[in-house]
């Protein structure tokens, strides 16, 4: 085992020791909070990309810089201040600048640049905050729930809106924080980081990718709200709930998906979206993107 390999072990053997219970509540919350559930897979793509990078990895020279010292303290004071006041996301996010701060203090900012993307993505798996997340949920009802009452009223059927609350002839449908479609939202602008790192070099177009998740997921959702209200009122209040509920979130994701990988791939057509320097980049300086 050569010398920076007894390095990293090193480092990633102390952290996972310092931050081992912030590690297994995170675990925890992906396995219980359908929100986070994508967490499971953010670690393991990180190190997949860090790893196709091993070889830029191994010929840069370490340059051991100062600042990383700075960010490692800076960590430990966040890690202090959420462990002492019970605030799960301090104390999870110090996880994601320590490890940043790390490779910084141990090897240098081009060890750093190089692995910019893989280090982009660990704060995906870090579930918001509450004052953060229920101000963009609440909103999110009450859009969910207009644009659905705008559709089934497009197509006859008598609806009655108050809030986020619909009133059908045989039900009343709240659209509640879980339908608000901030999951599938979450879960799509991840999807949409890694579809657009993959599968495109420019950076307009990745940006133009990561930013049409959010329309996307909207409306989505919007029509699954009023998919449900249609199988309500032609075929019965129990379409509603139970089983097909869920299956119709599950399939309204599964379309959200498509229209984002069809955005792309229109976005593949335009060959006037500006190009970055990194397009000149040799493919093995990329993470696997798709030519």
């Amino acid at each position: 085992m050569n010398r920076h390999a007894a390095t990293a072990l090193v480092c990633l053997a102390a952290v996972t020791w310092l931050y081992s219970d912030v590690l297994s509540s995170l675990v925890r919350q992906w396995a219980s909070d359908d929100n986070y559930s994508h967490g499971f897979f953010i670690i393991p793509l990180a190190v997949y990309c860090g790893w196709e990078r091993r070889d830029l990895l191994r010929r840069a020279a370490p340059q051991p810089h100062g600042a990383g010292l700075v960010l490692i303290l800076f960590s430990l004071f966040l890690f202090a201040a959420g462990t002492l006041a019970a605030e799960l996301f301090l104390s999870r996010i110090s996880l994601v600048t320590m490890v940043v701060g790390t490779i910084l203090f141990v090897w240098g900012p081009t060890h750093v640049r190089h692995l910019a993307f893989p280090l982009a993505l660990l704060p995906l798996m870090v579930p918001l905050p509450a004052l953060v997340f229920n101000p963009i949920a609440f909103p999110l009802q009450l859009v969910a729930s207009r644009l659905g009452e705008t559709v089934m009223s497009g197509a006859g059927i008598p609806v009655l809106r108050e809030g986020n609350v619909l009133e059908l002839p045989n039900i009343t449908l709240a659209v509640a924080e879980a339908c608000s479609g901030i999951r599938s939202l979450i879960s799509l602008i991840t999807l949409a980081i890694v579809l657009a790192y993959f599968a495109e070099r420019r950076p307009a177009a990745r940006a133009l990718i990561v930013v049409s998740s959010v329309p996307i997921a909207i409306l989505a959702n919007a029509f699954r709200v009023a998919g449900t209200g249609f199988a309500s009122h032609w075929f019965g209040p129990r379409l509603a709930e139970g089983f097909f509920h869920g299956f119709s979130g599950w399939l309204v994701f599964v379309v959200a998906f498509a229209g984002l990988v069809a955005t792309q791939q229109m976005l593949r057509r335009i060959p006037a979206l500006p190009a970055g320097p990194e397009q000149q980049m040799p493919v093995e300086q990329t993470c696997s993107p798709v030519p």
